[in-house]
């Protein structure tokens, strides 16, 4: 499913606008970013769970050349599914 789709099925459900529904979607979708930037979890009882996941420094290969690299530490987002949502897809 692409944003605008995303878009059509949340005007759909809510019965608004599709220009009210982008803007939903977009504010929901920013602020899990900034929560998640500020190193918070966003927790959706039944959904899942957003959260950081820190990665460690460490050493890699190039493939192309086999030579060593070293790969930085960074931060990456993480989603866990809730229990319904693991329900609902069985």
């Amino acid at each position: 499913m692409t944003k605008a789709e995303l878009v059509d099925a949340v005007a759909a459900g809510a019965e608004i606008s599709k220009a009210a529904a982008a803007k939903a979607v977009d504010s929901f979708t920013g602020t899990i970013a900034k929560s998640l930037k500020k190193g918070k979890k966003v927790t959706l009882v039944g959904f899942g769970t957003f959260s950081v996941a820190k990665r460690k420094a460490r050493k890699g290969r190039n493939p192309r050349t086999g030579e060593a690299i070293k790969i930085a530490a960074s931060k990456t987002p993480k989603f866990s599914a809730g229990k319904a949502l693991k329900q609902a897809i069985k």
